[in-house]
């Protein structure tokens, strides 16, 4: 049973995706999916790096740990912090999905946002519904 599915923001640079891949060796266990959102922007897609894992023990709480449009992707040439989350994301057994949505500057709040984010998610199975 989930009772609350939550977005926790880390920050956009090195140090911080480094922590996201430290969650994901650290709570291998606990994960639920690796994702990889992109949104379209003029100078190219900015790409959010996130993970969900499932609730600690009997907890009714699922995290999102995301790192947001921190990195922008010009070409098909993939940054180093994206590598390096997908080398984590394989290591734990996990695939990014990969995702197009909107940014998240069309969004007055970024609660709105993440709600949004999380709709996306749970339409297409890939965060379970509330029970």
């Amino acid at each position: 049973m989930i009772l609350n599915q939550q977005f926790i923001e880390l920050g956009e640079g090195f140090g911080d995706v480094y922590e996201l891949c430290e969650l994901i060796h650290t709570n291998s266990s606990r994960l639920h999916k690796t994702f990889i959102l992109a949104s379209p922007t003029p100078s190219g897609h900015a790409l959010s790096l996130a993970v969900a894992f499932a609730p600690a023990n009997e907890g009714f709480f699922m995290p999102v740990y995301i790192c947001r449009e921190g990195i922008i992707q010009q070409d098909s040439q993939k940054s180093k912090r994206r590598l390096l989350f997908e080398e984590a994301a394989e290591k734990a057994g996990s695939t990014p999905v990969y995702i197009e949505l909107k940014h998240s500057s069309a969004f007055e709040e970024r609660t709105l946002f993440f709600q949004y984010v999380t709709g996306i998610l749970r339409l297409n199975n890939l965060l379970p519904p509330l029970r």
